[in-house]
């Protein structure tokens, strides 16, 4: 239940970002919260990560719909069998992941608005996927080095 909250909390958080971006700012407007080093950009994505895969919005709805609903799974039926780290991991990828759909599917974009301007415009829902990812790449790093010591 606590992972299922995460899930929530990340979403909600990221909604609550991306309407205060999108109804007091135009696409396209910039606020300046260090010059030239960290803006707040107001970006309509209608790719997937760095506007990849624009121009397939089906693909961009189906194939992450499938993903979070088999994380969700993990996270809820199968939550006593797996590792916090992992369930933890699994959320926040969730989490984010649903952030992004819910856009994709009521918009047909993503909005995006945090602009370090050497790096594509992202949101919260991006900064959880990457490090739910990470996380998990570091978990099975470590858990296949633990398997590979046993044996």
């Amino acid at each position: 239940m606590l992972y299922l909250l995460l899930i929530v909390a990340v979403l909600v958080l990221d909604r609550i970002v991306k309407i205060g971006v999108s109804t007091n700012m135009q696409p396209g407007d910039t606020i300046p919260v260090i010059e030239n080093i960290f803006h707040i950009t107001y970006v309509q994505n209608t790719g997937a990560a760095f506007s990849m895969l624009q121009g397939h919005p089906t693909l961009l709805i189906v194939f992450p719909a499938i993903v979070i609903g088999i994380g969700i799974i993990f996270v809820l039926v199968m939550s006593k069998a797996f590792n916090r780290i992992f369930l933890f991991s699994v959320s926040l990828i969730c989490g984010g992941g649903l952030g992004n759909l819910t856009d994709r599917m009521a918009q047909g974009y993503v909005t995006d608005m945090f602009d370090f301007r050497v790096f594509p415009v992202f949101n919260v829902a991006d900064i959880c996927v990457c490090v739910g990812c990470g996380l998990l790449m570091l978990y099975m790093i470590i858990d296949a080095n633990k398997s590979g010591k046993k044996k």
